[in-house]
């Protein structure tokens, strides 16, 4: 029925909002946001008429979580930045129907998934920071999915990411974007040396393995990357985790994925995290590749006291 039509990696750092701003910073992030502006241009080009983000700033410590309120306005600061954005104002439309479509296929496949629909609570600026300069007239709908996730197995993101592909197609008529939004290696620089890191990236091994990662992404080696991502993840300091990179890989098919990736902005550095924007283009999947559910410890303790 429904088709999921671009997935893309992108960043959402907070130095984009504040580029815009009169002073010695403005439009030195110009390259970030006209990333964001191609990407949306890409979405409408393709009808898609849903933005679903995989958002690293909302923080959740049990199950996976889909914020599908029909409509958000307010005026946003962030709590970790407030110096960088300070009441950014924002207005989107939600989407009710495909939030519910994408819980119930995540139930079915054995992801403990809750949608909300009728809440109070506001998107984070993983999700309003993307949506800012691909969205500003509202064309598209947009939902957030909770992406940092403190108690979570990146197989079950994985397998997330691949049920909601699967409701899309079976469940929803109408044609859906994947944003997974978050950076690559996220070591910030230490406290009082931000303004010497403000376009660099924290150490030369951070920077020398994100640009392998890339590497691998343009090259398509998707069986090795996903091999690595959970060493990746902790090693390279991945923001959120990299659920949200788990999530996007698990509706692009995983290990089985075919496709080379395409860089929109070029690898830069940004209060010493690696950043990028890039598109994966979507093709035909089985799920052949959607990694099995990560064993429990329990089960896992039962297993090794059976061998005592």
């Amino acid at each position: 029925m429904g088709k999921l039509a671009l997935v893309a990696k992108v960043t959402h750092v907070p130095s984009m909002y504040l580029s815009e701003m009169d002073g010695p910073q403005k439009g030195f992030r110009q390259a970030a946001i006209d990333g964001h502006v191609e990407i949306g241009r890409r979405c409408r080009e393709l009808g898609v008429d849903t933005i679903v983000v995989f958002d690293t700033h909302w923080l959740v410590n049990a199950g996976y979580h889909i914020n599908c309120a029909p409509h958000f306005e307010g005026n946003y600061t962030s709590n970790e930045l407030p110096h960088f954005i300070a009441n950014m104002p924002f207005e989107y439309d939600g989407n009710p129907e495909l939030g519910r479509i994408l819980s119930d296929e995540c139930k079915a496949q054995g992801v403990d998934v809750l949608a909300h629909d009728a809440t109070s609570l506001d998107p984070e600026y993983g999700t309003l920071v993307p949506m800012r300069y691909m969205n500003q007239d509202r064309h598209f709908k947009v939902i957030s999915v909770s992406a940092l996730c403190t108690v979570h197995y990146l197989n079950d993101s994985a397998r997330l990411g691949w049920a909601m592909r699967e409701a899309i197609e079976k469940h929803y008529d109408g044609t859906v974007a994947f944003l997974a939004s978050g950076s690559l290696s996220h070591r910030f620089a230490q406290n009082g040396q931000a303004p010497e890191f403000i376009n660099k990236i924290w150490s030369p091994f951070l920077e020398t393995l994100d640009k392998e990662v890339i590497g691998m992404w343009t090259r398509g080696e998707w069986k090795a990357f996903c091999e690595m991502l959970p060493e990746y993840a902790a090693k390279g300091h991945g923001e959120g985790f990299m659920h949200d990179t788990a999530m996007m890989l698990g509706a692009l098919g995983w290990s089985e994925y075919d496709q080379p990736a395409e860089v929109v902005t070029p690898y830069f550095g940004s209060s010493g995290t690696g950043q990028i924007n890039a598109v994966f283009p979507v093709s035909p999947q089985t799920g052949a590749g959607i990694p099995e559910p990560q064993a429990s410890v329990v089960q896992e303790f039962k297993a090794n006291a059976s061998r005592l």
